[in-house]
């Protein structure tokens, strides 16, 4: 889940996401415009691309710094 009215869109989450890194093309905090990627930066703020891809690990959720994301918790 992510709360786009606290990110300041510093792209942490981006590159710290392991699916993201697969793609080489991941850098600056945005990441490439693919559907392969779960999460990225766009216009300034965090946005859900693929959250399927999202295996849990919290990766992203350890290294933003407003609490901008978290990990959403299944029934």
């Amino acid at each position: 889940v992510v709360f786009p009215e606290k990110c300041h869109g510093c792209g942490n989450c981006v590159v710290s996401c392991p699916v993201n890194a697969k793609d080489p093309n991941t850098w600056g905090g945005k990441g490439p415009e693919t559907d392969e990627l779960v999460i990225r930066v766009v216009d300034g703020l965090i946005t859900i691309v693929n959250g399927d891809l999202c295996g849990g690990c919290g990766a992203c959720v350890e290294v933003c710094p407003v609490d901008a994301i978290k990990l959403a918790v299944e029934n």
